[in-house]
């Protein structure tokens, strides 16, 4: 779960909500216009006082019916332009600001595609879900009321108190006396709610990762009974959501208090003059009316100044929380030569080197491999002496070269996952890796398609470092196959097809569904074109695991990761896989994790993987000999299970 509350003491409203320029800049025409109209339209309500004061001291002085009939004319008039106007703000804003809202979603979602695997794993689902949904839907509210009423509003106000002091300046200042202690409790109130309002964003993030881990975990839940103690869990975080929501009406209803009861006494206050002064005789009746229809007006304008804030100050957060994802370095297509990186050709040349005097030169994929009796206690001569070239030369094929990692969040202190990692699989071969939980089997798989980087050291492809490719090249040339499969809401067809080029067509797909043993997908309700339904779950788990194999090899990759990707098959199934995946092997580079005897038997030699490093390298029958740790976990005691 994403541990990132930003905090709010030092920022700007006003300046992070100016990052939302370029997103509204394509649309700032009509944005502006609908301003301009509504700036109108609420001037055209100001005139109504006027009208007012001509017709009381006129037609109604006068006693003209005439003249009060054309007064009231003139107010339907102003009323019906007045409402005309505001429809046609609304008009205005509309559709370019759906348009803004699609686009900054879009935006967050090929962003999220393009963020290292390590952001995800920080990262909560449900937080990202909700910056998604309910923090645009946010800004695309402020958009279209608050930030256009904001400026109408402190328009409207600044007009009408001249409009009141010329027709009565100490009448005015009656008026204008609320206004400071106003303004004071505002800022109070904006700094106040601003806190408050990022913490309930934070917490609909958690809330909203409950919900979908409770969705797709249903059967985990049902299995155990959990329902209840999920219950309980889901009730106590939207409790303490539901505490925070009334924190923020607390806040709203203090500040709107004070903007509603200080300007109705200056009001009343007002009037109270005003009847005297007109009782006086040193004010008309009809200016008392349009002074005080005036301030009537006003009383929207300052009454909405509240809730305009609070939305204004939740759309801040909204937009922070919106940046914070967005402000995320993504994966760079290719690395820059680094020093880990000299380091790594560095090592290159000495595992070369290495392999160069341990070399038999026979041509046999199985040679140089170590001796049955030889005890393997280094890891970088045991990696050597296994690096003899079989069908290509020096480089070609799978090389990891001094690599070295360490997850991003690691401790600083800690060892590395990998330390040192060096290990050659030749061209056309197939390279069982094996070891014990933790050893750091999946991560290594990772950093070959780069799914993590590398911490030092390097990875060649035929030679080419990965880091050097962009990424649309390095994962057509290598394909994956995780132990644990991710399925989507598609097709079968269409998962599977996932993993070749558009051009992929039915031939390629019953070739990847025969070598995984899926034909099953033909019995399905529409055959292939059967929805598999959200995250595969309406399939068994040796199902999924069958179309997540038949999609790393239905596009012919040059090389082949595999990570325990047989784990959920019978014992039937699993043979019958394994012999269609030999054909597949022949002409494909393959790294396989491999937790069982039978897995193993798939490849051509094994590594060993111990304490982060290569430690030793062979048959299956050779280490089975010579290697006291293989034969154990091979015997079944050290059952293995996924890495980090």
């Amino acid at each position: 779960m994403s541990t990132t509350r930003a905090t709010t003491k030092d920022r700007s409203a006003v300046r992070t909500l100016l990052r939302l320029w370029p997103y509204v800049r394509p649309v700032r025409v009509r944005l502006f216009g609908a301003a301009a109209v509504a700036v109108v339209a609420s001037c055209v309500g100001l005139v109504i006082p006027l009208v007012l004061k001509w017709m009381v001291d006129g037609p109604v002085a006068d006693r003209d019916p005439a003249g009060v009939w054309l007064g009231a004319l003139y107010l339907l008039l102003l009323g019906l332009l007045e409402a005309g106007l505001f429809g046609l703000r609304r008009w205005l804003v509309a559709r370019p600001l759906s348009h803004v809202e699609a686009e900054m979603r879009a935006g967050l979602y090929r962003h999220l595609q393009r963020l290292p695997v390590a952001f995800h794993d920080r990262w909560a689902s449900g937080q990202l879900l909700s910056r998604a949904t309910t923090d645009l839907m946010l800004l695309r509210m402020f958009l279209a009321f608050p930030l256009t009423f904001l400026l109408v509003n402190a328009v409207t106000i600044l007009a009408g108190v001249i409009i009141m002091l010329l027709q009565d300046w100490s009448l005015g200042l009656v008026i204008l006396g609320p206004a400071l202690p106003v303004m004071v409790m505002c800022v109070i109130f904006e700094n106040r709610y601003a806190v408050v309002a990022r913490l309930a964003q934070d917490q609909v993030g958690d809330l909203t990762t409950v919900v979908e881990e409770s969705v797709l975990g249903i059967r985990i839940i049902k299995g155990f009974g959990r329902h209840r103690s999920q219950a309980r869990a889901f009730r106590a975080l939207s409790s303490t959501l539901r505490g925070t929501e009334l924190r923020k009406a607390r806040l709203l209803a203090t500040i709107w208090a004070v903007i509603v009861t200080l300007p109705e006494l200056a009001i009343g206050a007002a009037l109270v003059l005003g009847t005297m002064q007109v009782a006086d005789g040193e004010l008309s009746a009809g200016t008392l009316v349009a002074f005080l229809s005036t301030a009537l007006a006003l009383r929207w304008p300052v009454d909405s100044i509240g809730f305009l804030l609070a939305m204004s100050q939740e759309a801040a957060t909204a937009t922070e929380r919106y940046f914070e994802v967005m402000d995320e370095q993504p994966e760079t297509e290719t690395a820059p030569e680094s020093p880990a990186g000299a380091a790594g050709a560095a090592g290159r040349g000495a595992g070369a080197a290495r392999v160069a005097g341990a070399g038999t030169g026979t041509g046999n994929r199985r040679a140089g491999t170590a001796e049955a009796g030889d005890p393997v206690a280094d890891a970088a001569g045991v990696a050597g002496a296994a690096d003899t070239p079989g069908a290509g030369a020096v480089g070609e094929g799978l090389r990891f070269d001094g690599v070295v990692f360490r997850y991003p969040d690691a401790d600083p202190a800690s060892p590395p996952t990998l330390d040192r990692v060096d290990l050659h699989i030749r061209p056309g071969e197939s390279m069982a890796l094996v070891g014990a939980t933790g050893s750091g089997k999946t991560t290594l798989t990772a950093l070959v398609p780069r799914l993590h980087e590398v911490t030092a050291g390097r990875i060649t492809l035929d030679g080419e470092d990965v880091t050097a490719m962009t990424r649309e090249e390095l994962r057509a040339k290598v394909a994956v196959a995780f132990e644990e499969p991710t399925l989507f809401s598609a097709t079968v067809a269409e998962n599977v097809l996932m993993g070749a080029d558009d051009e992929a067509g039915a031939a390629e797909l019953e070739r990847a569904l025969g070598v995984a043993q899926a034909e099953f997908a033909h019995a399905l309700p529409q055959g292939a074109a059967t929805q598999v339904g959200e995250q595969g779950l309406s399939l068994s788990g040796g199902q999924r695991q069958r179309l997540a194999l038949a999609r790393a090899v239905v596009g012919r990759p040059r090389f082949l990761v595999l990570d325990d990707p047989l784990s959920a098959l019978d014992v039937h199934t699993e043979a019958a896989v394994e012999a269609a995946l030999r054909h597949v092997l022949t002409d494909t580079t393959a790294l396989i994790v491999a937790h069982r005897p039978s897995t193993v038997l798939l490849a051509d030699r094994v590594a060993l993987l111990s304490g982060g490093r290569i430690t030793a390298v062979g048959t299956h029958q050779e280490l089975l000999r010579a290697n006291p740790e293989y034969a154990h976990l091979m015997s079944g005691n050290g059952r293995q299970e996924d890495d980090r």
